[in-house]
């Protein structure tokens, strides 16, 4: 099967299968695990941060950045489309009782910084203290610019706010924004990095943030049952995957513009180039047909998300050649169903 649906169905290569069969490792939960040890100082040293924490998930280092920077019955404000306020199964208020403030994302994917400043509750006991501002970058493959970011780690300063980052794809938004990962982590107080979409490992992400900090949210990932022992099997992969899985985001990218002109030119199909910036690329479908579409494809030995719009996304596991043999499979769809 060619799959489009997310670059979180990438499977690991060979070089990640035999560091995992080799890698070195120890009771995590007791902090002995060598490789475990070893990807978190690198990851710690590579993002510009004192401190970071190698988790099961994004979800469970969102969560746990959240849980760490605010106490309960405070508040954090997000983008009404943020990952950690609408696809986390509501963690953050059902496990850390914080309460979300969501406010409409922009057509950047960023949040209007003048209606954040608004949403801060005053100090009153009737209300629930902000305490931390989240964005996502990339947000729906969108990039935020670097000015804004600039802007929002002056916002937070001036309003004594902390600042996160949802950074699951922050190498694609360093790619497109032609710099160092750096350039965009410098920003933030803390921040979130998926080593299992884009970056190729199978399991994984990472939390960065002050030693303090991450000390309090390894208490909370134990508290959570994220407690991990013979990690270093799942860290061995994860190395590799920050260290490789940058090089080459570029060429998802590629595929990804390639993809957004050839879906241009069906007549079928209505979508804006101008929304392609990094790997993930959507459609509409004006007759409707997205879910006819895509079990079509399905058929063909071909996966996509369908919906309104329909999303494809690029990755490791997808070349050039796939998405040509995508593009002809939905060019004889709509010529069979026309």
């Amino acid at each position: 099967m060619i799959d489009f649906r997310s670059d979180t169905v990438t499977r690991p290569t060979r070089e990640m299968r035999q560091a995992m069969a080799n890698a070195e490792v120890g009771d995590d939960v007791y902090g002995d695990d060598p490789t475990v040890n070893s990807l978190q100082a690198y990851t710690a040293e590579r993002f510009g941060f004192e401190s970071a924490l190698f988790t099961a998930t994004g979800t469970q280092a969102n969560l746990l950045a959240i849980m760490s920077h605010c106490g309960r019955g405070d508040e954090y404000l997000c983008g009404q489309s943020a990952h950690n306020y609408r696809y986390e199964g509501g963690g953050a208020a059902v496990l850390g009782s914080v309460q979300p403030q969501p406010i409409e994302n922009e057509p950047d994917g960023s949040i209007n910084l003048d209606k954040a400043r608004a949403a801060i509750k005053a100090d009153d006991f009737h209300f629930a203290m902000t305490r931390l501002l989240s964005l996502e970058n990339t947000i729906g493959g969108k990039v935020l610019s670097l000015d804004y970011q600039r802007q929002a780690r002056a916002f937070c300063d001036d309003h004594q706010l902390r600042l996160h980052l949802d950074g699951a794809r922050v190498f694609n938004a360093a790619v497109k924004s032609d710099c160092d990962v750096t350039g965009i982590t410098k920003h933030y107080d803390s921040v979130s990095v998926c080593l299992s979409k884009g970056l190729g490992a199978p399991v994984g992400s990472m939390l960065l943030g002050t030693k303090a900090f991450i000390d309090r949210a390894t208490r909370l990932r134990k508290m959570v049952g994220g407690g991990m022992r013979q990690a270093g099997i799942l860290a061995a992969a994860g190395r590799i995957a920050l260290e490789q899985g940058p090089l080459r985001l570029h060429e998802d990218h590629e595929n990804a513009e390639y993809l957004t002109a050839g879906l241009a030119d069906i007549a079928e199909l209505d979508i804006n180039a101008a929304n392609t910036q990094t790997n993930i690329v959507y459609a509409r479908c004006r007759s409707g047909k997205a879910m006819a579409l895509r079990d079509y494809l399905a058929d063909q030995g071909i996966l996509i998300t369908a919906g309104k719009p329909i999303r494809f996304v690029t990755h490791l596991d997808v070349n050039r050649e796939d998405v040509d043999q995508l593009l002809r499979a939905i060019r004889r769809f709509y010529q069979a169903s026309s």
